[in-house]
């Protein structure tokens, strides 16, 4: 029989296994809602047990890229400013309506998400919503990094302890492995436009509540219609949960192609392996470059690394 106790630590569980977890990595269960110093947070886009993981190379050292393909100038560094437009500002939830709830600040990051024309409307907009929680403890809005005219779009799962303090997506230990996977099939920052499901830490990198996800995703789904990718690139299981909707773990749904409906098209999809996930697990690694296998080929036949113009 189960205790009314144990309730809580079982449908915690669920949502790890739904997550894709499936094994245990420490000898003690850890409070992840109590606040600890930042020298011993471990980022979470890291954080390797194993040192062979932190070898040179995304196959170990002595590895090489066996594909080229050429690379795009532009950079993100900041969005331009949409000129003769007047920048989207939002009135917080709390001042329109003083007895706000959790569903007011959800319908008004639908509502702010959706008055958003351009990256950098929807870039201010999100640093001045103040509807979640997440950003009122985070130090940073993690908005974008790459190239916003890049065709091909990463989406992580959401910012860890340095990416925290930066502002940008995986520049961590995980990062440094994406940058490898990316350059194994001839691919870097300046080729690619990455964001995360999140865009602000959770405390001590515990797991987020259901309505403060639900209060990112309007953004995040505009965030995809702005951008308007040719090909999207997934990066666990949380990403493709939030994104496409499939609860399925990530080892049910990493290498075949999906599709996602944005702007009236349908874009290829393709869920891999997350890079910290593979610095715990590097025997893992050939199950992600058989998926960046499929997304080389599908880039280089849809001659995908043309530049196209940023009049968005």
């Amino acid at each position: 029989m189960i205790r009314s106790g144990d309730t809580d630590s079982l449908s915690a569980l669920v949502w790890l296994v739904e997550a894709g977890a499936d094994e245990a990595i420490g000898e003690a269960p850890v409070n992840r809602l109590v606040a600890r110093t930042p020298q011993s947070n471990p980022p979470l886009e890291g954080g390797s047990k194993d040192q062979s993981a932190l070898a040179p190379g995304f196959f170990g050292a002595g590895s090489a890229a066996t594909t080229h393909h050429p690379k795009t100038t532009s950079s993100f560094s900041a969005l331009p400013q949409v000129e003769g437009k007047k920048q989207t500002t939002v009135t917080p939830t709390s001042v329109l309506n003083p007895m706000t709830s959790d569903n007011d600040h959800i319908g008004r990051a639908i509502e702010v998400a959706a008055s958003c024309n351009s990256l950098a409307e929807l870039k201010a907009a999100l640093e001045s919503f103040e509807g979640c929680s997440l950003k009122r403890l985070a130090t940073n809005t993690v908005f974008a990094d790459g190239n916003p005219g890049a065709r091909i779009l990463f989406i992580g799962e959401a910012p860890g302890y340095e990416e925290d303090k930066t502002g940008l997506p995986f520049v961590g230990r995980a990062g440094k492995l994406l940058d490898k996977m990316m350059a194994a099939i001839g691919l870097d920052r300046k080729s690619v436009y990455i964001i995360n499901v999140l865009p602000w830490r959770p405390p001590d990198n515990r797991n987020p509540e259901a309505t403060e996800v639900a209060k990112c995703i309007p953004f995040l789904r505009r965030h995809i219609e702005l951008h308007a990718p040719d090909l999207m690139v997934l990066l666990g299981a949380v990403s493709v949960r939030h994104v496409l909707g499939k609860t399925e773990g990530i080892m049910q749904t990493r290498g075949r192609w999906l599709e996602y409906h944005a702007a009236g098209r349908m874009i290829p999809v393709m869920p891999t392996l997350h890079p910290a996930y593979l610095l715990r697990q590097p025997a893992h690694k050939k199950l992600a470059w058989r998926d960046l296998l499929q997304v080389d080929e599908r880039i280089r036949n849809g001659g995908l690394l043309e530049p196209r113009g940023l009049n968005r």
